[in-house]
């Protein structure tokens, strides 16, 4: 059966070229022209993924963008204006997956679109990784601190688990970004400093003076091998 997607977007022209494109690639599309169709369609029929523009006629993109997380984790691409930094680092913080300034090229729309999916139901080495009071584990794609479930989404889960995975190592912007897009992506691209700030809110004691989640000023980021204080 194939993946079915939801485009909410009051653009009716460019909802149904998105429609028939992907559709052509195999994929079940069905589109709502407001956050009203576009809530209804989703608790009538979940999708496995959304387009989410952020401009719609009744609510914004970001009130959706809340509604949908309150209820579902299912991967969100937000739709943004050409050049508006803050409607992307908003989106990313309220918990969409990734976005895509418009106008865009429907293929690059189609990758992304199936790294979100790719990385949802990819297999995930089974064993938990633990730094002192965090753990994480890939099998359920959740992280704990001190055995509470920590809010992040699943790409910034991605990245946590990338910089797990690679405790003590540095990694820069852009292979954080290729692990988790599995595509290219600019190497000035800030949604990664957008989401590292996320999860570090989520796992760190003080998120302003983080311990897990170290900045090397010009390199990149690095995972603590542990927290002395916590054994």
């Amino acid at each position: 059966m194939p993946e079915h997607l939801l485009i909410i977007d009051d653009d009716t022209r460019l909802a149904a070229m998105l429609r028939d494109y992907l559709s052509a690639n195999g994929y079940g599309v069905q589109t709502a022209a407001s956050a009203t169709a576009g809530l209804a369609e989703l608790a009538r029929n979940p999708p496995d993924a959304v387009v989410l523009d952020v401009m719609l006629p009744d609510l914004d993109g970001f009130e959706v963008l809340r509604r949908i997380r309150a209820g579902s984790d299912v991967p969100i691409l937000m739709l943004t204006a050409k050049g508006d930094e803050t409607d992307r680092i908003v989106g990313l913080e309220i918990g969409a997956d990734d976005y895509l300034p418009k106008p865009f090229n429907p293929r690059e729309l189609l990758a992304r679109l199936r790294a979100i999916l790719r990385r949802r139901g990819a297999p995930a080495p089974s064993g938990v990784l633990r730094f002192g009071r965090l753990e994480i584990d890939p099998g359920s794609r959740m992280a704990r601190l001190g055995g509470q479930p920590c809010d992040i989404t699943g790409h910034q889960f991605d990245i946590l688990l990338a910089l797990a995975e690679s405790a003590g190592r540095i990694l820069s912007r852009e292979q954080l970004l290729d692990r988790v897009k599995g595509i290219e992506a600019d190497a000035f691209d800030r949604s990664i400093d957008v989401h590292v700030s996320r999860i570090r809110a989520a796992i760190e004691d003080d998120p302003r003076h983080p311990r897990r989640i170290v900045t090397v000023r010009g390199a990149g980021y690095v995972m603590a091998r542990r927290q002395d204080d916590e054994g």
